[in-house]
């Protein structure tokens, strides 16, 4: 309010206090003051920061090295130096098409060990010798042709109670020499053919091994008893199918291979 009691003036200036008010005010609360840290504070906290900050970046990579290595954990994250796997192949081609008219009457598993040792007259094994010990396996089937089948191989009696069919013998596929389950047992190579696969490797080494194994498992094949079994369960199909038709008697025979 201003001193001259006009009420309609602005204040002008601020009312006066008396000096003994201050005192009856409540003292303020003591505040602690910060010591300022001595030369022995100091030298602690300095290692041990930097003991914090090793740490703490140490604990930063291993994260990451886990995060790059456990799928799902963070995808976006990928390890730089991850191996990666591109396949350039060529999309299948289709040669040819063949209708197949064959019965597959019996099939034989079969293994066979091929021992194959090259080396030189006169000169010593250590330096110019290959010894390879292969472990071959491959299937051969027996099948009956039907196509193969002559005129007239078909014979029905006059009461259309019996039938005769006479036909081709079973013959025997290739060998189907199965890359899973056939691997090298041990392979012995002279100093020389090493060093020769420094310079000039062959890929086709190992071809050798792979022909005579499936010569020897055709063979094998024609000696056992797979053609006999194809006979006989060629022989059993037909007539199970031929009497279910309403034959009474069937004879199935085979001409000679």
């Amino acid at each position: 309010m201003s001193r001259n009691g006009d009420v309609n003036q602005p204040t002008r200036e601020f009312p006066e206090y008396p000096a003994d008010s201050a005192s009856t005010d409540p003292a303020p609360a003591a505040r602690p003051v910060a010591e300022p840290d001595g030369p022995d504070d100091a030298g602690r906290r300095g290692p041990a920061r930097g003991l914090l900050l090793v740490l703490g970046a140490a604990a930063l990579v291993v994260v990451v090295l886990l995060g790059t290595q456990v799928t799902g954990l963070w995808p976006s994250w990928r390890n730089p130096f991850a191996q990666e796997t591109t396949d350039r192949s060529q999309p299948p081609l289709l040669k040819s098409i063949r209708d197949l008219s064959r019965y597959v009457a019996a099939e034989g598993n079969f293994q066979v060990v091929v021992d194959l040792e090259t080396d030189r007259k006169y000169v010593p094994d250590f330096l110019l010798n290959e010894r390879t010990l292969f472990v071959g396996a491959g299937r051969v089937e027996a099948y009956v042709d039907f196509s193969k089948i002559a005129e007239g191989a078909v014979v029905e009696s006059a009461d259309g109670k019996s039938v005769e069919i006479t036909l081709p013998a079973p013959q025997m596929s290739d060998t189907n020499l199965d890359i899973e389950k056939s691997y090298v047992f041990a392979e012995k190579r002279g100093l020389l053919n090493r060093l020769g696969d420094v310079f000039a490797d062959d890929p086709n080494r190992q071809r050798e091994v792979y022909r005579l194994a499936e010569e020897r498992i055709t063979a094998a094949a024609r000696d056992s008893e797979l053609a006999a079994r194809a006979e006989a369960n060629t022989r059993k199909m037909l007539e199970g199918l031929l009497r279910s038709l309403g034959y009474q008697t069937v004879t199935v025979t085979y001409t000679k291979p």
